[in-house]
């Protein structure tokens, strides 16, 4: 669901979220309009704004982990588990993560890649939000999903500052766990 259709149409600080990405034609490669959310991070108001929506959306449903996906997760995942009084587990990529761990592996459109999380960092149990940046294909939230539950968390839903609109209809490739998007990319 995009916050636009969640009680946020007409919301000045999702125009102003979109407008602070900045958008790269044909990065990493011909033909991607790629989402640039360096710039996002850049304007104060715009970052705030960010986290604030996605604390007043989570602040009262019981969520004690907040899962961020490596490495654009991490700039929101820390400051919305802050809020909400959970603690903030990073999901990296392989050879990151020191001591135990257990991985997941996932298909991206040009191959392979692992998500990791150290052993003991979610008990079973636990409440989980996953948080990233984007979400295109829904490959890497659904690798998060798989290794947080395998660990025995309920992931109550994934999160993503940019999102394309066909991934709404597409939730059953999240194991169908709900999915909350901020903004559309921009062209």
């Amino acid at each position: 669901m995009f916050a636009s259709e969640d009680g946020l149409k007409g919301d000045p600080r999702l125009q102003a979220i979109t407008e602070a990405i900045r958008v790269v034609p044909d990065f990493p490669k011909p033909g991607i309009m790629f989402q640039d959310i360096t710039t996002l991070l850049l304007d104060p108001k715009a970052f705030k704004d960010t986290v604030d929506i996605f604390v007043d959306r989570y602040r009262d449903m019981d969520i004690s982990v907040v899962a961020g996906v490596e490495a654009r997760g991490f700039f929101f995942g820390p400051s919305i588990a802050l809020a909400i009084g959970a603690k903030f587990v990073p999901l990296r990529k392989p050879r990151k993560l020191p001591g135990e761990k257990i991985s997941e592996y996932y298909v991206l459109e040009y191959g392979t890649d692992v998500l990791e999380m150290h052993v003991g960092a979610v008990q079973p149990g636990e409440r989980a939000l996953v948080i990233d940046d984007l979400v295109a294909t829904g490959g890497t939230l659904s690798a998060a999903i798989r290794l947080l539950e395998r660990a025995g968390a309920e992931v109550v839903e994934c999160a993503c500052v940019v999102g394309v609109p066909e991934m709404i209809k597409g939730s059953r490739i999240l194991n169908g766990k709900s999915l909350y998007i901020l903004v559309e990319p921009r062209q």
